[in-house]
């Protein structure tokens, strides 16, 4: 958010201070105990080297520095590498364990920024840091600084460098002439580096006046993302106050910033944004404090995903760059009235539409001719790359001006891009509007309409958890990464190509097969390899049938990680990094298996490894890759005084029929902590499964024995020997026959069981056939199942029921005497009788 000519006074209620300074506690510890609770576990990055901050964070180009780079593991250090050109390395001199000084030296016509560079170890290369390069000199911060009664007095036009810990606050003092203009822009954030959520500075500056008012401030900006600028023209002669703290009052130890202040240019945007390679833009500047002036930039001669421009005026350099589009696209230039769609101009497809959400509730619309059948691409480039603060919403609609497709966010950025086939010939139209209905001249925006067609994009699958991969490959031996290929509108083979990569290491690669996303590839460095590194594109073709179709490597580099490991600030580079290291204490072999592994079907692949004099450690093993379907345990290593192990892999029954390449890697202590090897790749052979079974249901009585016959099918010609075990018999149950062997033409195989008496009653579903074929000294072996057997109690014996005797009919009883009247029953009678 960014707020110019907002007043307000900076004393407060001291009752509230403590409040606030309690509250801001509590977050600080709460923000600690979600930062170890997303801390990386094990020792992921026991052996790489880090660098965790560079003193000074930024130079003059122009000129030779020395700049400090402090982090762990860096006594070996010997190399730099500079993902731009213009920053020529010296001289790299370590220091101890954990410091390395480096002289360098800039170009005089460098464009001011952020520039990636990665130290090199013998062990490895480091984290991706940004320095930043600038024109105006560089000032200390000096403490105690934090009183604004007692600011540090500086010139204008300089870049403080300092930190900012935790509820601290730092005020410098600059004088301006009436009318003068003071900008204030900060690096903060896009200094620093930090996966676990600490030691992060979100800055807050702002300009004070004489009387503690702020006149200008600014916490994060469209431009800068999560770092801010701001402007202000001085209404009469005096001195002003630039303050700058963290936006929690949290900072850190290494809080690092670069706080730009001086009069130099500073445009919030360019328009158009973008043009065609080698040609000149005339671009309108809007600035910060509201002009416009116009220029012309020479654009580069290649296509760039995103250019920097850099605007240089009599008053000094901005600090950071514009940032626009370059390509073979034709530009054509927003021309009002476009609000209607029914009645929006037309442009050239393909091509880029350039123009500005001028005002709240603005809509721009463009139209251009589709044939039907065609498929298009309609893409917008605003907030995400050119950091505009429109956040963009897109409309398509058809010749009959009905909604044919929209958009808002896509593919995890704020800016939209959606496609359409045409259904018919005429007219379509495009509309951009912003999501909240904001506008302003700086809410500007570039559409690009294309018809898309089949590429693939490749990355390099991290190892290590949000670490971009960087690859480290001992003298002598081998290292492996992993490539995956996100593809669009092609599914067939992807063939890779690796240039740059440095002096004695050499690349083996592997068609990526049809619809697969990943392959590995073996980074090789010769016995007689120096320590060396440099920065390796790779491009990617298709198969012979689709030799247009390609693609190239990109990484994005996560610098700042927050809550939830979300990213706030990453960095994209074109190139990945690979240095040859220190040579592993042992060689290593995987053996190339003789046979295949079939569909649910297992294997072991043995490795080898020859130790140097001196080495008895433990080398464990996993995997880099796994061929579709097929599962390798990675729970196995080499013990002490051991030279070989046994890797069980399975595969299921769907496994990927194929021949793919395999490689493990092997992991071992190092003078610097844990290290790493790959094996030899050994190309593994699937096949289909070799016998099909069909088990019945079998079933018998306690203390019997039955046969189980089951049907199978054999698949296709046996390449030898073949043997068939029945597994899985419940407890109790027994065979002297477990093994039956499988002669070919067979179609059934039966095994004799004998059930104990006192096995378990009941439905048993664990029986299954193990396979073995035998070809020379190797054994293909298939698993299937699963077979039933139902375990019976034996029924009772008949007992036969014994034969009725016939007997004569009983006589009829006699009446019984009848019972002798009482005294009072006989005097009734009587009674009665008279």
């Amino acid at each position: 958010m960014i707020v110019i000519g907002l007043t307000m006074s900076l004393k407060t209620n001291p009752l509230l201070d403590v409040r606030q300074s309690m509250l801001r506690r509590l977050c600080y510890v709460m923000a600690i105990c979600c930062g170890l609770a997303l801390l990386p576990t094990g020792n992921a990055f026991a052996t790489l080297p880090v660098v965790t901050k560079i003193t000074p964070c930024g130079i003059v180009r122009g000129q030779e520095t020395v700049i400090t780079l402090a982090g762990s593991r860096l006594d070996d250090a010997h190399q730099v590498l500079c993902d731009l050109p213009g920053i020529e390395i010296l001289e790299v001199k370590p220091i101890g364990g954990n410091k390395v000084e480096v002289k360098l030296r800039t170009d005089s016509n460098l464009t001011p920024g952020l520039y990636p560079i990665r130290l090199v170890t013998k062990s490895g290369i480091a984290n991706l840091r940004l320095l930043g390069v600038g024109q105006i000199p560089v000032v200390n911060e000096v403490e105690p600084n934090n009183d604004f009664a007692a600011p540090q007095k500086i010139d204008l036009n300089c870049t403080i460098e300092g930190v900012v810990t935790r509820e601290d606050i730092d005020y410098f003092q600059v004088a301006l002439k009436a009318g003068q203009t003071l900008n204030v822009e900060v690096d903060g954030l896009r200094l620093a580096y930090s996966l676990n959520n600490q030691n992060i500075l979100d800055p807050y500056i702002a300009i004070l006046d004489e009387g503690r008012f702020e006149v200008a401030s600014s916490d994060d900006s469209a431009l800068l993302q999560q770092d801010g600028y701001c402007t202000f023209k001085a209404p009469k002669d005096g001195v002003y106050t630039v303050m700058i703290r963290d936006s929690s009052f949290l900072g850190s130890a290494v809080g690092l910033y670069r706080l730009h202040i001086g009069d130099y240019p500073r445009p919030l945007a360019v328009f158009p944004a973008g043009g065609q390679p080698s040609s000149q833009l005339k671009a309108k500047l809007l600035m910060a404090d509201g002009s416009e002036q116009e220029t012309t930039f020479e654009l580069p001669a290649d296509n760039t995903y995103l250019h920097g421009l850099a605007t240089q005026t009599a008053s000094g350099v901005s600090p950071s760059p514009n940032w626009v589009r370059v390509n073979e696209l034709p530009v054509a230039l927003e021309q009002e009235p476009n609000d209607d769609r029914r009645k929006a101009p037309v442009v050239p497809v393909p091509g880029a539409y350039c123009g500005m959400i001028e005002k709240p509730g603005d809509f721009d619309c463009f139209s251009f001719e589709c044939k039907k059948g065609t498929r298009y691409r309609v893409e917008v480039f605003a907030r995400h790359s050119l950091r505009s603060p429109l956040d963009p919403v897109i409309n398509v609609y058809n010749p009959k001006a009905a909604t044919l497709v929209s958009g808002d966010d896509s593919g995890g950025k704020i800016d939209p891009a959606v496609e359409f086939t045409a259904a018919e010939d005429g007219k379509h139209t495009v509309r951009i509007y912003d999501h909240l209905r904001g506008g302003s001249r700086l809410h500007q925006y570039r559409i690009e309409v294309t018809m898309p067609q089949p590429h693939v994009k490749l990355t390099l699958k991290q190892l290590r958890r949000n670490e971009t991969e960087r690859t480290a490959v001992p003298v002598g031996g081998s290292m492996a990464i992993v490539v995956t290929a996100a593809r669009d509108r092609y599914n067939g083979e992807v063939n890779l190509s690796l240039d740059g990569l440095p002096e004695g290491v050499t690349a083996t690669t592997f068609p990526m097969p049809p619809g697969r996303p990943e392959v590995p590839v073996l980074l090789t460095a010769a016995a007689d390899a120096k320590h060396n590194a440099s920065l390796y594109s790779m491009t990617a073709k298709g198969d012979e049938k689709s030799p247009l179709v390609g693609g190239r490597l990109s990484q994005t580099h996560n610098l700042v990680l927050g809550q939830n490991q979300r990213a706030m600030f990453t960095h994209r580079t074109e190139r990945a990094a690979a240095a040859v290291t220190d040579a592993a204490p042992f060689t290593i072999e995987m053996v190339q298996p003789k046979t295949p592994i079939v569909r649910n079907g297992s294997k072991s692949l043995i490795v080898r490894i020859k130790k140097n004099e001196g080495f008895d450690e433990r080398v464990t093993l996993r995997t880099l890759y796994n061929p579709p379907g097929v599962a390798i345990n990675n729970s196995r290593y080499i013990d002490k005084g051991k030279t070989e192990a046994a890797i069980p892999i399975t595969a299921n029954g769907g496994a990927g029929i194929g021949t793919w390449p395999l490689i493990l890697l092997a992991t071992y202590n190092s003078s610097t902590g844990q290290a790493q090897i790959a094996t030899n790749p050994i190309m593994l052979e699937v096949q289909d499964s070799l016998f099909s079974y069909t088990f019945p249901k079998s079933a018998g009585e306690l203390d019997t024995e039955v046969t189980v016959a089951v049907p199978l099918t054999i698949n296709r010609d046996l390449p030898g020997a073949a043997e068939a075990e029945l597994v899985g018999l419940p407890a109790g149950v027994t065979s002297d026959a477990v093994k039956q062997p499988v002669p070919a033409g067979a179609e059934s195989v039966s095994f004799p069981l004998k059930i104990a008496k006192d096995a378990r009653v009941g439905l048993h579903k664990t029986l299954s056939i193990r396979t073995r074929v035998t070809v020379g000294d190797e054994v293909i072996m298939q698993t299937n199942g699963v077979g039933e057997l139902r375990i019976d109690k034996p029924l009772p014996p008949k007992v036969e029921k014994p034969k009725e005797e016939k007997t004569k009919p009983k006589a009829a009883p006699k009446p019984a005497a009848p019972k002798p009247l009482s005294r009072l029953e006989q005097l009734r009678q009587m009674k009665k009788q008279e």
